[in-house]
C-alpha cells in the first residue's frame, strides 16, 4: 500500500484527520500540546513535498452543536507557530467557508477546519457528512490513532472516498509499528505491568497476552478484585465482586500459561480516600477494617523493579496507586524509573493509556523510555486483539 514515505504529494490536497483534542484551561490556552506536536512531522512532510493541508480533528465533547470552549481556533497561535506558517481557519468544517477555503487553497499553505463533532453525523458515521469532508481533498490521511477504535465519519466513513489515495501519517505509522514489536516480535523475557482502578478495563488484555508473556505485574485498585479472589483480607479496598470468578479463572490460565503472575504483598492503606489522612503499609492481603488500600507497598515495589529491570521488552499501562496524591505515587514513580533503568539497559519499553503517560511525563522520563502511545482506548483495544476500524478503513 501507498505509504507517506512514497505518496506523491505534489499540488495535492492532503486532508489529514488528526488528534488535536488537547486540553485547554479556563483561559483558552493549551496545557498540553503533546498531540499537536506529535502530528507536525507529518504536516510538514506533506508541505515539503509540495501539498496543501487540511485539518479535521475534534476537541471535546459538545452535546448540541458549536461551543465556544470546544472550538479550534483557540489552538491556531501555537500550531501556526510550531508550524511556523500562519495556519488558516474556517469556522465550520463543512459550509460554505471550509469549501471556498479548501478551494483556493495553494501549495504550503495550511486549512485548519472547525470542530468535527459540533455535527452529530460525525460520531454516527455519517456517510454524507464524510462525502462533503471528503470533498475538500485529492488523498486522506489518518493521523489520529487516539480515535482509531472509533467508527467515525472522519476516522472511518471518509477513507471509502479515497480508494487508491488514503495512507497513515507518522503518529499511526509508529503506533502500530511498535505495538506490533511487542504483540509480535517482542524479545523475551517480556514484562507486562497493569495498573489502574478496574480489573473490568483490563481483563481482555491480560487474556489476549497470556500466551505471549512471562511475568505480569498487577497494581492499582485492580489488584484487590484478585487478592480478595485468593481468599485475602482487602478492608474497603475498591473490589468488583462480580468479576471474582473472572479473577479466579485468569490466575488458574496464568499458572497453566507458566507466567508469572506478580500481585503486591504490601499496600499503603488509610481511613480515606485522601492525602491528608493517615497511613499504614499492611500486608495487601490483610487491610484493616475500614482501610483502603491506596498505593503498593515498599517490597511491592523493589520486588516489581527487580522484575522490570530483568525484562527485555515491557508493556506498562495504568498507576501502581493513586499518583495524583504526593503520599500515594511512591509505587507509579518506582515503576516509571525502573522502566527508564531497563530501558537504559537495552529493553524496548512501550507506555500507554492516559495516566501511564501522565506519570511517566510527570516524573521526567518521557525521554528515557523507548516509545510512548499517544492513544489509550485505541491502544487497549489493539492490545486486546480487536479490529480498530480506522485502521481496517486504510488497510483495506
Amino acid at each position: 500500500m501507498k505509504t507517506i514515505e512514497n505518496y506523491n504529494f505534489n499540488s495535492k490536497k492532503a486532508l489529514i484527520r488528526v488528534d488535536f483534542n488537547v486540553p485547554l484551561n479556563e483561559n483558552y490556552e493549551i496545557t498540553d500540546t503533546t498531540r499537536i506536536d506529535a502530528a507536525i512531522s507529518t504536516i510538514k512532510k506533506i508541505l515539503n513535498g509540495g501539498g496543501s493541508v487540511i485539518l479535521m480533528s475534534h476537541l471535546g465533547r459538545p452535546k448540541e452543536g458549536p461551543e465556544e470552549k470546544f472550538s479550534l481556533k483557540h489552538i491556531l497561535p501555537y500550531l501556526s507557530g510550531k508550524l511556523g506558517v500562519e495556519v488558516l481557519f474556517a469556522n465550520d468544517c463543512i459550509g460554505r467557508e471550509a469549501k471556498e477555503k479548501s478551494t483556493t487553497l495553494q501549495p504550503g499553505e495550511v486549512l485548519l477546519l472547525e470542530n468535527l463533532r459540533f455535527y452529530k453525523e460525525e460520531t454516527k458515521g455519517d456517510k454524507s457528512f464524510a462525502s462533503k469532508l471528503a470533498a475538500f481533498g485529492d488523498v486522506y490521511v489518518n493521523d489520529a490513532f487516539g480515535t482509531a477504535h472509533r467508527a467515525h465519519a472522519s476516522t472511518t466513513v471518509m477513507a471509502q472516498f479515497f480508494p487508491n489515495d488514503k495512507i497513515f501519517g507518522y503518529i499511526m505509522g509508529n503506533e502500530l509499528q511498535n505495538i506490533d514489536r511487542v504483540l509480535l516480535d517482542a524479545v523475551k523475557p517480556f514484562t507486562v505491568i497493569l495498573g489502574g482502578a478496574k480489573v473490568s478495563g483490563k481483563i481482555e488484555i491480560v487474556n489476549n497476552l497470556l500466551d505471549k508473556v512471562d511475568n505480569l505485574i498487577i497494581g492499582g485498585g485492580m489488584m484487590f478484585t484478585f487478592i480478595k479472589a485468593l481468599g485475602g483480607k482487602v478492608g474497603d479496598s475498591l473490589v468488583e465482586e462480580d468479576l471474582i470468578d473472572t479473577a479466579k479463572r485468569t490466575l488458574y490460565n496464568a499458572k497453566k500459561n507458566r507466567v508469572n503472575f506478580y500481585l503486591p504483598v504490601d499496600t499503603i492503606a488509610a481511613e480515606a480516600f485522601s492525602n491528608d489522612v493517615a497511613s499504614q503499609i499492611v500486608a495487601s492481603d490483610e487491610v484493616p477494617d475500614h482501610y483502603m488500600g491506596l498505593d503498593i507497598g515498599p517490597k511491592s515495589m523493589r520486588t516489581f523493579a527487580k522484575v522490570i529491570e530483568n525484562s527485555s521488552t515491557i508493556l506498562w499501562n495504568g498507576p501502581m496507586g493513586v499518583f495524583e496524591m504526593s503520599n500515594f505515587e511512591g509505587g507509579t514513580k518506582a515503576i516509571a524509573e525502573a522502566i527508564a533503568r531497563a530501558t537504559q539497559n537495552g529493553a524496548f519499553s512501550l507506555i500507554g493509556g492516559g495516566d501511564s503517560v501522565a506519570a511517566i511525563n510527570k516524573y521526567g522520563l518521557g525521554d528515557k523510555v523507548s516509545y510512548i502511545s499517544t492513544g489509550g482506548g485505541a491502544m487497549l483495544e489493539y492490545i486486546e486483539g480487536k479490529k480498530l476500524p480506522g485502521v481496517a478503513a486504510v488497510k483495506g
